[in-house]
């Protein structure tokens, strides 16, 4: 199946684009496809274990199983701002 996903803020910098195209297996979780792109594309495990992932523009859990042409976005925590 194929998903396409969305990086945001320094996942972005950290993968080097904005979007892409993942084919994975059918039956694949929100977690387990978070846990794949940990091992890819490196940075802190504090950073991956700490993103929010949004499945359709809605926010998704761990366990949620993902489909065929699902649009994944994944949002790092923010932080900072002015004072």
């Amino acid at each position: 199946m194929q998903v396409r996903v969305l990086y945001f803020g320094i996942l972005k910098d950290i993968v080097g684009r904005s979007s892409s195209e993942m084919d994975l297996p059918e039956g694949v979780s929100v977690a387990e496809m978070v846990a794949l792109h940990e091992r890819e594309q490196g940075g802190s495990v504090e950073l991956w274990s700490s993103i929010a992932v949004a499945v359709n523009q809605q926010y998704a859990k761990p366990g949620d199983i993902l489909r065929d042409g699902d649009e994944v976005a994944l949002l790092p925590p923010v932080s900072g701002g002015l004072r």
